[in-house]
């Protein structure tokens, strides 16, 4: 049986279903030059404005329901992409900066902008565990993706980053 083609991130694919618009950032995975990083900067000024409406508990409150709303948002994208972990999904790069910026708040703009680089770094190169965890989901034959499993596999590589940007940024302190 052939295996249906991918599908690529348009505009009317952001906006066909809740989860796609979830999954894609509100849009910024729509970009054709490192989605990933568009992400990324989108959850930086995202959080600049929770702070200025939330209170650090509430922003953590928001963080939590995020792990599971993007999970399942993650999953239907991909799914609907056929793509285990496609590059427009974003998601993942959202709330894990998200939990970097939390933890490290009260931060200057410096240090925001250290733990910035530092999460893409480790979320672009994968080095050690992060790698770990990125392949820990990824079906090796494409006809084989559990879904569910495939959403998860996308958010945890992520937080992994997050942990290992987290834990520079204490040694950093530390020293």
């Amino acid at each position: 049986m052939p295996q249906p083609s991918m599908r690529r991130a348009t505009l009317s694919f952001l906006l066909s279903h809740p989860a796609h618009f979830i999954a894609l950032g509100f849009g910024s995975g729509l970009s054709r030059l490192a989605p990933g990083t568009v992400g990324t900067l989108w959850a930086w000024v995202a959080f600049s404005v929770m702070q200025l409406w939330f209170s650090p508990a509430t922003i953590g409150w928001i963080i939590a329901a995020s792990l599971p709303v993007g999970w399942w948002a993650c999953t239907v994208a991909a799914r609907d992409m056929n793509v285990a972990d496609p590059s427009p999904v974003v998601w993942d790069e959202v709330v894990a900066f998200w939990i970097v910026l939390w933890l490290v708040t009260p931060a200057g703009l410096l240090a925001q902008t250290v733990a910035f680089l530092l999460f893409r770094f480790f979320d672009a190169a994968k080095p050690g565990p992060v790698a770990w965890a990125d392949s820990l989901f990824k079906p090796r034959d494409p006809a084989q993706v559990r879904w569910w499993q495939a959403g998860f596999g996308i958010i945890l590589d992520d937080l992994v980053a997050a942990f290992c940007t987290l834990l520079v940024i204490a040694l950093w302190r530390a020293w």
